[in-house]
């Protein structure tokens, strides 16, 4: 049976401790930390939390039109099935190691060192600013994600991500398995160190992006004020337009219209282990 809490003001450090089957509404939970730890089968529906670590070693969490106010930081860790709708999170640090986490309609206002090491985790029209985004996660399912932040999915690995805006500095590096689909990305060493990157439908503004990959694929994307490409990369890439600068690939097969500044040193890579196409004519 289900019990419910509603409109209430709570205080003090565990205030509502390993609680279960509850349904909490409009309740404030203020200053004292851990009010819900180790809680199960706990719906939240406009509940603020305006102190730290609300949610620790909790399952079966359902939040709603709830908000996380700044010092409610580290706000949910070591959590398992739990969803998040329409709510607003102030606070860094949330999300650590959760399995199981889908996030809609979610905005981070300090998205710092967000959503690490999580499992599982489907997240759909979500905003963030913040660096070091989605570190060390496994297993993303993402669709309409703005971020604004650099470092974002460090070490990510088996992740699917569609219609979004990254503005991130050294995205998806150490990654493996990432797709990335109709997505705008800006930012300067774009996915340095990762294995098996693939960008379909992409428009991608880089200094010196794409650099020691482990098959890197792309189709159909755009590289606008991309320079110093795929050094050291093994790449399959199918550009639609011209690039800026492409410098020492160290094998694979380039398709661009254009390339105004192709860069292959000898003494550092085999030319002849990568094939250039420019306008369907291949160059020596």
């Amino acid at each position: 049976m289900t019990t419910t809490v509603d409109r209430q003001y709570l205080t003090g450090e565990r205030a509502l401790f390993m609680s279960r089957d509850l349904a909490i509404k409009d309740t404030i939970f203020a200053d004292g930390e851990s009010p819900l730890k180790e809680s199960r089968n706990i719906t939240l529906d406009g509940c603020m939390f305006k102190w730290k670590y609300p949610l620790w070693y909790c399952k079966d969490i359902e939040a709603k039109n709830c908000v996380w106010f700044d010092m409610a930081r580290a706000g949910v860790w070591y959590t398992d099935n739990i969803s998040v709708s329409d709510s607003a999170i102030e606070a860094p640090k949330n999300f650590r190691r959760c399995n199981n986490l889908s996030l809609k309609n979610v905005s981070f206002s300090d998205a710092k060192e967000t959503l690490w090491a999580c499992n599982q985790v489907t997240m759909n029209n979500i905003t963030a600013k913040g660096d070091y985004f989605a570190m060390n996660c496994d297993g993303m399912d993402i669709d309409g994600l703005t971020l604004y932040g650099n470092y974002s999915f460090d070490g990510a690995k088996n992740v699917n991500i569609r219609n979004s805006k990254l503005l991130s500095k050294d995205a998806f590096w150490n990654g493996d398995n990432v797709t990335v689909t109709n997505c705008f990305i800006s930012g300067e060493y774009l996915g340095w160190n990762a294995k098996n990157l693939t960008l379909v439908d992409c428009t991608i503004e880089s200094l010196q992006g794409l650099c020691y990959i482990d098959n890197l694929k792309m189709v159909n994307c755009k590289l606008i004020n991309t320079t110093l490409a795929f050094e050291y990369s093994t790449v399959d890439a199918e550009i639609t337009g011209s690039v800026d600068s492409v410098i020492n690939p160290t094998s694979g097969r380039i398709i661009a219209d254009h390339i105004d500044e192709l860069i292959l040193e000898k003494d550092k890579i085999d030319p002849s282990k990568t094939v250039i196409i420019i306008n369907n004519k291949q160059e020596d």
